[in-house]
């Protein structure tokens, strides 16, 4: 089979921006999205946390690269804060993903309890979308009405690190949540990104772990060769501070395996992972190990 292989050198695309107002000691950069927009350049959306915006002291940054390759990507400013308005947590923004699905750009976020959805034509600028009254969602969720929020794992169980991807005709948010202190990779789908199904968790345990950590940033991709999905789950090493990315592989994208390594294929050096692809290149996104940047390398696919 094919499995994920790094490939030389990671090399730094941006660092601890510079937030004005809401500058603090101490900053840290945590889980992102990358992805390419309509006009061709490379964006990088940051949660940045331990800052003075308040309450959970988080909010998203971006970059923007004319190219991936490219180091020191421009800094373009504070990309978006949380609106207790729409029932966001104050500074409870967390992991924000996009994808280019069809015609528009979907990014799922979350908003410390809740996987929240935005929408893009350019891949650049997003607007939130709130549920309403007229929304057929509403029905299942009377309590979301004027609220971002589409669904969660309940109240205090860190539901976050939303993606977004489309399988066949069903959207699929992949994400996690640490119930009882349990991490654990969730799935849901929908077909209009209005009514979701129950949830189903597709990746727990195993030699990854069942911290309350050992299932965050999950991404999951499509291999036409291999005609199979893999899924990239980050999650603390055994007896270390230090976080890892496991790889496992799947014909199912609701199945990876539940308390068991039957479908683990690899482990990389790596935190907090996003794979894009341009062309037939691959490149992996992390966060730098001491949480003051992110770095990308390259991808390649190796057989095992």
């Amino acid at each position: 089979m094919l499995v994920p292989a790094l490939v030389g050198d990671w090399w730094q695309v941006a660092g601890i921006p510079n937030l004005g107002a809401f500058n603090s000691n101490g900053q840290q950069t945590a889980a992102f999205g990358l992805w390419q927009a309509a006009d061709g350049t490379w964006q990088l959306w940051g949660c940045i946390r331990k800052t003075n915006v308040g309450g959970q002291s988080r909010l998203f940054y971006r970059w923007e690269g004319a190219k991936i390759t490219d180091t020191e990507w421009e800094p373009n400013g504070i990309a978006m804060v949380a609106e207790p308005d729409y029932g966001e947590a104050p500074g409870g923004l967390q992991a924000p993903h996009a994808s280019r699905i069809g015609d528009e750009y979907l990014m799922v976020y979350g908003d410390w309890e809740s996987v929240c959805l935005a929408r893009s034509d350019d891949g650049k600028s997003f607007e939130r979308r709130v549920v309403t009254s007229e929304n057929p969602e509403n029905a299942a969720n009377p309590g979301n009405t004027g609220k971002t929020g589409m669904f969660n794992e309940g109240l205090g169980n860190a539901t976050r690190d939303p993606m977004i991807t489309k399988i066949g005709d069903l959207y699929h948010v992949y994400y996690t949540a640490s119930p009882g202190g349990v991490g654990s990779v969730y799935c849901r789908t929908s077909p209009d990104l209005r009514a979701w199904s129950e949830s189903v968790i597709v990746s727990a345990g195993g030699s990854a772990g069942s911290d309350w950590s050992d299932g965050e940033e999950p991404y999951v991709l499509f291999h036409d060769e291999e005609a199979a999905f893999y899924l990239f789950r980050t999650h603390t090493q055994p007896d270390t501070e230090h976080m890892l990315t496991s790889v496992y592989r799947s014909t199912d994208p609701l199945d990876f395996g539940v308390d068991h390594d039957e479908k683990l294929v690899t482990t990389l050096p790596a935190e907090a992972s996003w794979i894009v692809r341009e062309d037939n290149n691959y490149y992996i996104g992390s966060v730098l190990p001491n949480l003051q940047g992110y770095r990308i390398a390259r991808l390649e696919w190796v057989l095992r």
